[in-house]
C-alpha cells in the first residue's frame, strides 16, 4: 500500500509539471578549455582556492582571479516558462568513458586523467597542472560550484565541540579512535532547482472561539467551541534554489548503514554565490560524480514544491489556529530551471562494527554556514543502565505521590533513553526544505466563507487538519533506488 501512495505522488507531481514542450537547454561551459589554466599574469598553472575571500590565486605570483558566472540563465524566476536545463545538468551518457586523455600544450605529452577521482591531473613531464572543464556526459563536470569558506581549523574546532558535548554515552571504542585529523573537505552534488508555480487550495479552516473544562464526576473535562471556515487561497509562487542531492547514495536519507541525513540536515547553502565550475576550486578536496537524472528527480522535485505551496500558504492562515484540513491541492508548473552543482562540505566520518554489520556515522559541516550536525555511536548498555535507573526512581516516586495520573511518571525512563538516543544519533534530523527554501507569493487572491459553529469539541486541534504535512521521506529513498538499478544496469550492460 506504501509504494502504490509513493508511486501516486510521484505520478500525479510529474502530470503537474508542464513537460509538453522539449526542454531548452543552455551550455554554461562556453569558453571553457581542457588543459592548462594558466595565471595570466605569470603563465603559472600553480592555481587553487583562496578560501578567505573565494578566489581563485596564482600560487606562484600570487594573483587573484574575479570569480566568473553563469550567464544565459533566469534570474528573475516569476519570468521561467517551460522547462531549462543547463548543461551541465544534461542526463548522463552510460557510455561516456571516466577516463579521459588530455594533450600537454606546453610539452606535448598526452596526460589521462580519471575524472570519477578528480578532474586535474599533472603532466608527468613538465609538473604543469590540466584541468578538465569542459562538461562530458558523466556526471563529473556540473555548472556551478560554491566554493569552500570554513577553513579546516575552524571545521575541526565545530566538530570537535559537537562530539564533546556527546561524550557519556558515545561508545569507548569511538572515544579511543575519534581524531579530527583526518576530516575531509568534500563537495557534494547537487541539483539546484528554481520553480515559477501557480498554487490552488481548497479546504476547510478552524478558529478557537473558547477552551473549558466541564466537572463529570470525579474528573474534569476539557472541551472547545470553534468556528468553522470554507477557506480557498490562490496565487503564484516562486521558488528559489530548491537544492536536492543528485547522487543516488545520498538521497537515500533512510539507509540502515549510513547517516545520510546528517548531510542532508546541513542545509541551505547559500547558492547565490555560486560561481562559473572551474577545476581549480576543487583542488586539495575530493568530489563526488552526481548520477542522478533530471527526469528522474522530476516527481520528487514536484511533490517538495506542493510541501513549499502548502506552508507558503500558512503565513496567510493565521487566524486558523486550531489548524486547515486541505480537501484539494493543486500546484501547476509553469516553468522550472535545473543546475547542477558542487557544494562544500566538511566530513569527519566513523564507522562502528557491529557483528558482520556496520554502521557509518558521520559528522557535517556546511563550508559556508558552519552549521554542524552528527550522529554519535552510543554505547547502548551504559544508555539503558542509567534510563533503568531513572525508571526505578520514578516508580519508587510514583509510590510516594498522591496524585491520580502518578502512572506517568512509569514513562520517565523511557523518555530519558528516547531523548539521549536522539540526541547522539539524530536520526530525525532534516533539512527543513518547506520552511528553508526562498519563496516568494505573488497576486494572493484570499477567501474565507464562515460555516457553521461547533461546540462542546473534545480534540484540541482540528481533526484532519494537513496544512503543516510534508511528503514522505521514503520517496527520496525510493527514487534513490531506481538510480541505483538503472546505473547497476548499463554497468552490466557496458560489461
Amino acid at each position: 500500500m506504501q509504494g502504490n501512495n509513493l508511486e501516486n505522488i510521484t505520478q500525479n507531481a510529474e502530470k503537474e509539471v508542464n513537460s509538453s514542450d522539449a526542454p531548452t537547454i543552455v551550455k554554461t561551459d562556453i569558453g571553457a578549455i581542457d588543459g592548462q589554466n594558466k595565471c595570466p599574469k605569470c603563465g603559472s598553472t600553480e592555481i587553487s582556492l583562496n578560501i578567505k575571500n573565494g578566489k581563485l590565486k596564482c600560487e606562484f605570483c600570487h594573483h587573484e582571479f574575479e570569480p566568473e558566472h553563469v550567464t544565459g540563465l533566469e534570474s528573475d524566476i516569476s519570468r521561467l516558462e517551460g522547462q531549462v536545463i543547463a548543461s551541465g545538468a544534461s542526463d548522463i551518457i552510460a557510455s561516456t568513458d571516466d577516463v579521459v586523455t588530455i594533450k600537454c600544450s606546453s610539452c606535448g605529452a598526452e596526460v589521462v586523467i580519471d575524472t570519477s577521482e578528480s578532474t586535474q591531473g599533472r603532466c608527468h613531464w613538465c609538473r604543469n597542472v590540466l584541468s578538465i572543464n569542459n562538461q562530458i556526459p558523466n556526471g563529473a563536470v556540473p555548472d556551478v560550484v560554491l566554493p569552500f569558506k570554513i577553513t579546516k581549523d575552524d571545521a575541526k574546532k565545530m566538530i570537535e565541540e559537537f562530539v564533546g558535548k556527546r561524550q557519556f554515552f558515545a561508545h569507548p571504542k569511538f572515544k579511543e579512535e575519534f581524531t579530527t585529523e583526518n576530516i575531509m573537505g568534500v563537495y557534494f552534488p547537487y541539483m539546484v532547482v528554481d520553480i515559477n508555480s501557480h498554487a490552488k487550495l481548497i479546504g476547510r479552516g478552524e478558529h478557537l472561539i473558547r477552551r473549558y473544562t466541564v466537572k463529570n464526576g470525579d474528573n474534569y473535562d476539557t472541551y472547545y467551541d470553534a468556528e468553522v471556515f470554507a477557506v480557498e487561497r490562490e496565487f503564484d509562487l516562486s521558488i528559489t534554489g530548491l537544492t536536492i542531492e543528485s547522487n543516488s547514495d545520498r538521497l537515500d536519507n533512510n539507509s540502515h548503514d549510513k547517516t545520510n541525513n546528517i548531510i542532508n540536515s546541513i542545509m541551505p547553502f547559500d547558492i547565490e554565490n555560486c560561481v562559473k565550475y572551474d577545476s581549480n576550486y576543487i583542488k586539495g578536496y575530493t568530489s563526488e560524480k552526481r548520477d542522478a537524472n533530471v527526469s528522474e528527480l522530476k516527481g520528487l522535485v514536484g511533490a517538495q514544491a506542493k510541501d513549499i505551496a502548502r506552508f507558503a500558504a500558512n503565513d496567510t492562515l493565521e487566524y486558523y489556529d486550531r489548524g486547515v484540513r486541505w480537501d484539494s491541492e493543486h500546484l501547476a508548473i509553469k516553468g522550472e530551471q535545473w543546475q547542477a552543482a558542487y557544494l562544500p562540505v566538511w566530513l569527519y566520518s566513523y564507522q562502528q562494527v557491529k557483528g558482520d554489520k556496520s554502521i557509518i556515522h558521520y559528522v557535517a559541516v556546511n563550508a559556508r554556514t558552519k552549521e554542524t550536525m552528527g550522529s554519535i555511536p552510543i554505547h547502548i548498555p551504559k544508555l539503558i543502565t542509567v534510563s533503568a535507573v531513572i525508571e526505578f526512581m520514578s516508580f519508587l516516586l510514583m509510590l510516594s505521590v498522591d496524585w491520580d495520573y502518578s502512572f506517568l511518571f512509569l514513562a520517565l525512563g523511557f523518555i530519558y533513553f528516547w531523548i539521549m538516543y536522539q540526541r547522539y544519533r539524530n536520526n530525525d534530523a532534516r533539512h527543513s526544505y518547506e520552511i528553508e527554501t526562498q519563496r516568494e507569493i505573488r497576486d494572493l487572491v484570499k477567501s474565507d466563507r464562515f460555516v457553521e459553529r461547533r461546540n462542546r469539541l473534545s480534540n484540541s486541534t482540528m481533526i484532519g487538519a494537513n496544512n503543516t504535512r510534508i511528503t514522505d521521506s521514503s520517496l527520496a529513498t525510493k527514487v534513490a533506488k531506481n538510480i541505483s538499478q538503472r546505473t547497476e544496469g548499463e554497468n552490466n550492460d557496458n560489461e
